[in-house]
């Protein structure tokens, strides 16, 4: 951190007086972020071949894309497969790109007897480690020997973990200090849900599923183009004190009242009684229709995003269908990339869901053979040439050299 210190003399004052001081400073530091990257099978690995590698997905820090590849005969010829080798690369373009790394080999047995090599807390000879290009890499060809791996407790259940964190260096220079006033976060969804609680001012009645609920057209109708035009609309009920929802069951509907009201989703635990990830995704598959129905755009982001987060063997055919159904072209293509992936493909095959996926929707099913094949065509591309993003010789795409700190 420096200062600069800038004089200037005042216009039409004297030479004898004292001159005008304003400061700036400015200040490096490092945004960090970190990444789990779990290897599981790892005794299948074995035996791929020297350079040859797999990667974490990739992940951001500091406005920059990042991936971990992990080589299990180790990168480099000459170590004639003695070591694995582990790098971090830079997955984004970039030019110069300044960090600080750490690789850390998890302990599994938790007695937190980490492998670790890292750039944090010690004194840096040559400053910060500087990343030219997209595919530039920073890490170990001889990051642990492979006789010590597997009677170590690095592995576990034939499964490895490597940790890495990423400070990308950024600086920035601040002016004069000056005065604000602090504004607060937006409270209107806490008012108005308030407002639902109280029952006050109330003019619309739902029944669902047997219940009733009470609400306020006004704000039904601000949230909703389909409630608005429901209940004000040309064509709109000739009832608009109690409103009959007949698709949709009462703790759907209660979910959906106040995301209207509130603008996020409550506690999912309450409102289903488990704290299981299967029924919140439950419950996001019927919002996701509700969402869709009554056009809440944003409601439908968070329960895209809901369903992605809880994807598994048995909810992703269901997933899959309600993506095509209601036009989420995004979870659709996670769907297809879940299903697509050789650990999940034969297990999926086998469920209920799919079975439904074959009789209801034939054209899902062309879909997901042609995203296996091209899957299957990537694979084999692969085997033959290395990834565009880093050449397993240590060049970029471009045929660039990339320059390596090595261990």
């Amino acid at each position: 951190m420096g200062t600069i210190r800038v004089y200037r003399e005042v216009p039409g004052s004297s030479k004898s007086s004292s001159p005008t001081l304003t400061a700036s400073t400015s200040r490096t530091e490092t945004v960090n972020g970190s990444h789990e990257f779990k290897i599981n099978g790892y005794s299948l690995l074995k035996g791929m071949g020297i350079g040859k590698y797999v990667t974490s997905d990739s992940f951001v820090v500091g406005g920059y894309s990042w991936a971990i590849y992990f080589y299990p005969d180790g990168k480099s010829p000459e170590d004639n497969a003695a070591y694995i080798s582990m790098f971090i690369a830079l997955a984004s373009e970039g030019a110069d790109v300044k960090a600080l790394f750490e690789l850390t080999l998890v302990d599994q047995s938790g007695n937190e007897r980490h492998k670790v090599h890292s750039h944090f807390g010690r004194a840096l000879e040559s400053g910060p480690y500087t990343l030219k290009y997209r595919g530039s890499m920073w890490g170990y060809k001889r990051f642990f020997k492979r006789n010590l791996l597997d009677a170590s407790d690095y592995v576990k259940d034939d499964c490895m973990l490597v940790r890495c964190c990423v400070g990308v260096v950024k600086s920035r220079t601040e002016g004069p200090m000056s005065y604000t006033i602090r504004v607060p976060p937006s409270d209107l969804g806490q008012h108005l849900g308030k407002l639902l609680e109280s029952g006050m001012g109330a003019d619309v009645t739902f029944e669902v599923g047997g219940e009733t609920f009470s609400a306020h057209k006004l704000v039904f109708a601000a949230r909703s183009p389909v409630f608005r035009a429901q209940l004000f609309g040309p064509l709109k009920d000739r009832n608009t004190q109690c409103i009959k929802i007949d698709d949709m069951e009462a703790p759907i509907f209660k979910v959906l009242l106040h995301f209207i009201y509130w603008d996020e989703l409550p506690d999912m635990e309450k409102i289903m009684g488990t704290d299981a990830l299967w029924a919140t995704t439950l419950v996001a598959q019927h919002l996701l229709a509700a969402a869709d129905r009554y056009a809440l755009d944003r409601l439908r982001a968070i329960c895209e995003t809901k369903l992605r987060e809880g994807l598994s063997i048995n909810s992703v055919t269901t997933t899959l269908a309600l993506a095509e159904q209601h036009h989420c072209l995004q979870l659709k293509a996670v769907c297809l990339k879940f299903i697509s992936a050789p650990q999940h493909l034969k297990a999926v095959m086998q469920t209920e869901g799919f079975e439904y996926l074959k009789e209801s929707c034939p054209t899902l099913l062309t879909e997901l053979l042609e995203h296996v094949a091209r899957l299957g065509e990537h694979r084999m591309a692969a085997s033959v040439y290395p990834k565009e993003e880093v050449l397993v010789d240590g060049c970029d795409a471009n045929g660039r050299r990339v320059k390596q700190r090595l261990r």
